[in-house]
């Protein structure tokens, strides 16, 4: 089966707006894990717009038996102010799996993967410490960027496909082409002993396509959508409806 790791970060965005300690992201993860998610994930960045570097612990609390903790994170950004870098936080807390992306400041979200021949210097070494303190490392690529193995070469055990084009291609109606890069993504990553996870813009409307297309998906991380929808539905019925996806 599937994971579902439900991204909290935008709940964090609509506590943030108010200043104050609520909506709560610890009883908002508890209420995903008691509908049947299988993890939490989360992505503190350094300018902490919604997940906060102090939010990361008390998050990980919250989490026990099975369920998967992942932090996604900048491992080349730097600790600044009382954000304490990426690998200080994985120290820490030892998540079950550390996603690492290619984020900036300026970007609204994440965007684009990783460039592995050309990050591969710094990668390497960075996977190699985070490997000390997380169950296993995952990087955020592109479905049509190319060697997609170099990631197991670098140390990485899973990718993480960037799903934002396949996305906004099924929006539109005309998504085959699209879909065909993700698959081709997943099957050459698999071929090189790779676990294979998905996200950015999936959504109850698009999940389905392309869990049929890569049957063998490991994990989907899912935030904007199934929030935006649980506005509409409540959370554990917007959460089971998810499960209901990846299990058929």
């Amino acid at each position: 089966m599937t994971a579902l790791s439900v991204n909290v970060n935008k709940i964090a965005v609509l506590r943030n707006s108010r200043g104050s300690a609520e909506p709560d992201v610890c009883r908002f993860a508890r209420a995903c894990l008691a509908a049947g998610a299988n993890g939490i994930t989360l992505h503190p960045r350094p300018d902490q717009r919604h997940i906060r570097a102090a939010d990361v612990a008390p998050i990980r609390g919250v989490l026990a038996g099975d369920a998967e903790f992942n932090i996604e994170g900048n491992a080349f950004a730097p600790a600044r102010g009382t954000y304490p870098g990426l690998l200080a936080l994985v120290e820490t807390t030892r998540p079950h799996q550390v996603t690492l992306v290619p984020d900036a400041d300026a970007q609204l979200t994440s965007d684009h993967g990783f460039d592995l021949a050309a990050d591969a210097p710094r990668l390497r070494p960075l996977i190699a410490r985070l490997k000390e303190f997380a169950g296993r490392v995952s990087l955020f690529v592109d479905a049509d960027g190319g060697d997609v193995a170099r990631a197991a070469e670098l140390g990485a055990q899973r990718i993480e496909i960037y799903t934002g084009p396949y996305a906004q291609a099924h929006a539109g109606g005309d998504f085959a082409r699209e879909l065909d890069h993700c698959r081709r993504c997943a099957e050459r990553a698999a071929a090189a002993g790779l676990g294979v996870n998905a996200g950015h813009d999936l959504s109850q409307a698009n999940l389905h396509d392309l869990k049929v297309a890569i049957p063998f998906l490991a994990e989907v991380s899912i935030g904007h959508a199934l929030i935006g929808e649980a506005l509409y539905d409540g959370i554990a019925p917007t959460v089971r409806a998810y499960l209901r996806l990846l299990e058929a």
